[in-house]
C-alpha cells in the first residue's frame, strides 16, 4: 500500500481526491449562495436610497421596482445555490467516507499479529467508525458552516468598505480580533475531543469484550466486577466530555462578548455617521442588516468550533492508532508462491521475542509429503516455530524457505494461501457453515463444501441442523460444540487442499471416539501433503513419519515415535510416561 496520511488534513484530502468532479462545485456553489446571501445587504440599501430619491423626484418608479425583483431573486438564488450544493456535497461525502472507511479497514488488516493481540478489537472497529464518521462531520462543517460564514464575512466588509473606511477599519480589527481567539480556545477543545475519542473507543473495547466473554463473566460470578470496570472507563469518558462541553460553552461566551462589541461599535458607528450626513439613509439599513446577518453566522460559531474540533480529534486518535508502522511488509519486490512439492527449511534462524532469544541458528528440512509431530513442553519453540513460518513475525537472522523460496520474498497472501491451518481454537465468523467451511474456496460448490464436511466426519451433525449448511454459527461459533466447531475448521483446511498443513492441537476438543474418526479423515487430507502438528496429547501424532521434540528452543530429539519411546532417559520418552489419559502434564 502507498504510503498512508496520517494528519486528518491529509488524509481528508487523500479520500476526497478521487470526488473532486463532486467536491469543487459544493464549494463553489456555497460561495455564490453566501455572496447572494449578502447581497440582499445591498438591496436593502438601494431599495431604501431609490426610495428617498423617488419621493425627491430623483428617480423613476421603474429603479424601485427593478430593486424589489432583486430581493425574492437574491433570497431564491442563494437558497437554489444551497440545495444544489447539497446534492453535489451528500455525492462527496457519502463517498469519501466510504473511502475513509475502507482505506482505514485495509491498512488495520495489513498489522502484523502481536498488533492485534495487545489491543480490543471493539475498540479498534470503534476507532475505523470514529475516525470516518468524525470525517464526515468535519466536512459537513467546513462545508456549509466555515465557508458561508468566511464568504459573509469578507463580502459584508466589502460592502462596509464602501460605505466609511473607518466602519471597514473596525470590522476587519474585529474579524482579526475573533478569529485569533477562536484559534487559541479550538487548540484545547482539539486535545480535549482527541482524548475523548480515546476514551470512548476505551470503553466500546470493554464492553465489546465483556459481552464477547459473557459467559465466563457469568460462569464466574464476576458481572458485579465488571460493571464497576465499564462504569470507570464509561465516567472517565464522562470526566472528559464535560471538560469539552465546559470549553465549548467558554468559547460561546467569549464570541457573544465579542460580538456585543461587534454590535455596539458598529451601530453606534453608522449612526453617528448618519446623523452627520456622511452616509445615506439607505447605507445605514445595509449596516443594520449586515450586523443582524453577522450575528446570525457569529453567534453559534463557537458551538461550530467545538464540533470541528471533536470530529477533528475523532479523526486524529482514530489515525493515530491504526495508521502505525507494519512490523510485517511485503517486500517491493515480492513473487507469488508457487508452492506445489511443500518442501519447508529452517535455516539457520535465529530469532528472539520480548529481547529473550527463542531460536538461535536453528536448522531444519521437512522434505516434502513428510508428516512431522512437535513435542516439548511449554516454551519449547512449538508456537514460535509455526509463526514463522506462517510469517507472523520476521527472523533476526537466517531465513525460512518453503519449496526453496523465502518467505520474506514472497506475497503474504500468496504464503497463507500455501498453507491450511486448523487451530487449537477454532476461529469462525457468525456466518453460515456453508461460508465457513468455504473461507478458503469462497468459489466452492455446495457438493464440495459437503464433501469437504464428510471427509472431516461432519456431515451429519450438520444436517441435523435445522438449517443444514444454511445455520449460522453465532459470534466465533457459539451455537456448534468445541468438537463441532473444530470438525468444521477440518473441512475448511479440507477444502483449501493447500500443500503444507498445520495442525495445532487440531483434536483437542474432541472425545476420544470423534477423535479416532477424525484421525481417518486426517490420515486422507494429510495424504501427499507436507504436515506440521502440534501436539500435547501424544496419541495423535504416534503415527506421525517423524516427531520432533523442541526444548528451549532447541531440537534436542527427532525420529519416529518408537525410536524416541525407546530411548532411555529421552525427553520425549518421559513425557510419554507422564501422560494421563492420553495428554501431557506441563
Amino acid at each position: 500500500m502507498d504510503s498512508f496520511p496520517t494528519s486528518p488534513f491529509w488524509f481528508a484530502y487523500r479520500v476526497s481526491r478521487p470526488y473532486w468532479y463532486f467536491a469543487i462545485p459544493a464549494f463553489v456553489l456555497v460561495i455564490f449562495a453566501a455572496s447572494f446571501d449578502t447581497f440582499t445587504y445591498y438591496v436593502y440599501k438601494q431599495l431604501v436610497d431609490s426610495m428617498t430619491a423617488y419621493t425627491e423626484g430623483r428617480t423613476g418608479f421603474s429603479t424601485i421596482t427593478f430593486w424589489i425583483l432583486m430581493f425574492p431573486a437574491a433570497v431564491i438564488g442563494h437558497q437554489f445555490m444551497y440545495r444544489l450544493s447539497g446534492l453535489f456535497g451528500m455525492q462527496w461525502m457519502t463517498r469519501a467516507r466510504k473511502k475513509a472507511a475502507d482505506m482505514l479497514f485495509e491498512y488495520l488488516t495489513l498489522h502484523s499479529m502481536p498488533y492485534f493481540h495487545n489491543r480490543f478489537a471493539g475498540s479498534l472497529g470503534s476507532k475505523i467508525w470514529n475516525a470516518h464518521g468524525g470525517m464526515h462531520g468535519a466536512f459537513e462543517t467546513v462545508l456549509w458552516n466555515y465557508t458561508p460564514t468566511l464568504v459573509t464575512a469578507l463580502a459584508s466588509a466589502v460592502l462596509v468598505s464602501t460605505v466609511d473606511w473607518r466602519l471597514a477599519l473596525f470590522f476587519g480589527v474585529w474579524i482579526v480580533g475573533i478569529v485569533v481567539v477562536n484559534v487559541r480556545l479550538t487548540k484545547r477543545s482539539t486535545a480535549l475531543s482527541e482524548e475523548r475519542a480515546a476514551l470512548k473507543s476505551k470503553a466500546t473495547g470493554l464492553i465489546v469484550d465483556v459481552l464477547t466473554n459473557i459467559v465466563a463473566v457469568k460462569n464466574y460470578a464476576q458481572r458485579t466486577r465488571e460493571i464497576a470496570s465499564v462504569d470507570t472507563a464509561t465516567s472517565d469518558f464522562n470526566r472528559v466530555a464535560l471538560k469539552a462541553w465546559y470549553n465549548s460553552e467558554w468559547i460561546l461566551i467569549w464570541n457573544n462578548i465579542l460580538m456585543g462589541i461587534f454590535v455596539i461599535g458598529m451601530l453606534f458607528g453608522a449612526f453617528f455617521l448618519w446623523r452627520d450626513a456622511l452616509v445615506t439613509t439607505g447605507e445605514l439599513i445595509m449596516i443594520l442588516a449586515i450586523v443582524s446577518g453577522i450575528m446570525g453566522w457569529f453567534t453559534f460559531i463557537g458551538s461550530s468550533i467545538n464540533q470541528f474540533a471533536e470530529r477533528y480529534g475523532e479523526v486524529d486518535e482514530g489515525l493515530k492508532e491504526v495508521v502505525r508502522t507494519h512490523d510485517i511488509v511485503d517486500s517491493p519486490s515480492a513473487r507469488d508462491l508457487t508452492a506445489r512439492a511443500g518442501s519447508v527449511e529452517f535455516d539457520n534462524v535465529t530469532f528472539a521475542y520480548n529481547q529473550a532469544n527463542v531460536f538461535e541458528s536453528f536448522s531444519l528440512t521437512i522434505k516434502p509429503g513428510t508428516r512431522v509431530g512437535l513435542v516439548g513442553p511449554s516454551g519449547s519453540g512449538k508456537t514460535t516455530f509455526v509463526s514463522l513460518l506462517l510469517r507472523q513475525h520476521d527472523v533476526k537472522g537466517g531465513a525460512i524457505r518453503i519449496d526453496g523460496m523465502d518467505v520474506r520474498e514472497v506475497t503474504q497472501d500468496s504464503l497463507h494461501r500455501a498453507i491450511a491451518v486448523v487451530p487449537q481454537d477454532p476461529s469462525l465468523f457468525h456466518r453460515t457453515i456453508r461460508e465457513n467451511i468455504a473461507y478458503g474456496q469462497p468459489q466452492a460448490t455446495i457438493e464440495e463444501v459437503m464433501e469437504a464436511a464428510r471427509r472431516a466426519e461432519a456431515h451429519e451433525f450438520i444436517q441435523s441442523l435445522p438449517d443444514g449448511y444454511d445455520t449460522l454459527v453465532g459470534e466465533r461459533g457459539v451455537k456448534l460444540s468445541g468438537g463441532q466447531r473444530q470438525r468444521v475448521a477440518i473441512a475448511r483446511a479440507i477444502l483449501k487442499a493447500a500443500p503444507v498443513l498445520i495442525l495445532d492441537e487440531a483434536t483437542s476438543s474432541l472425545d476420544s471416539e470423534s477423535e479416532a474418526s477424525i484421525q481417518v479423515a486426517l490420515k486422507e487430507l494429510m495424504e501427499g501433503k507436507t504436515v506440521i502438528a502440534i501436539a500435547h496429547r501424544l496419541s495423535t501424532i504416534r503415527a506421525m513419519d517423524r516427531i520432533l521434540v523442541l526444548e528451549n528452543g532447541k531440537m534436542v530429539e527427532d525420529g519416529t515415535h518408537d525410536e524416541l519411546v525407546a530411548k532411555t532417559g529421552g525427553l520425549y520418552a518421559r513425557l510419554w510416561t507422564h501422560q494421563a489419559g492420553g495428554f501431557l502434564e506441563e
